[in-house]
């Protein structure tokens, strides 16, 4: 079996410590998933989330990304990858009955886009 690797060029962005669960983020990143980059701009401003400027700003950065270091047109360029990871809990204490505590975890996310030139025009949904 023959381990063929394309050359994709493409750029990346990284958000780190965003205080929101991974599952609320992956609703937002399952539609934009694979899309062009223009669409991608426009579906997160339609959606009833709070985070979805933040997903904005990371599309836009990946963009500026890939026009910066590579000198890449951002009109042909698609998300290829869109993932969260979890990371660690944000820990606050609530004060309970008879003087106890009772701790609150609050989830922390990382998100990682990464952009890819788009020859042919076709996005591959």
């Amino acid at each position: 079996m023959k381990n063929e690797k394309r050359s994709e060029v493409g750029a990346r962005a990284l958000g780190k410590n965003i205080r929101v669960s991974a599952i609320k983020m992956r609703r937002i990143l399952h539609q934009i998933r694979s899309c062009s980059y223009r669409e991608a701009l426009v579906l997160p401003e339609f959606m009833p989330y709070k985070k979805c400027f933040l997903i904005s700003q990371l599309i836009l950065s990946a963009a500026a990304n890939a026009n910066a270091n590579f000198g890449l047109n951002k009109s042909d360029l698609f998300i290829s990858e869109a993932r969260v990871e979890n990371s660690t809990y944000l820990r606050r204490f609530r004060p309970r009955a008879q003087g106890r505590s009772f701790p609150i975890r609050k989830p922390i996310c990382k998100v990682t886009t990464k952009s890819n030139f788009n020859k042919d025009g076709d996005t591959g949904r």
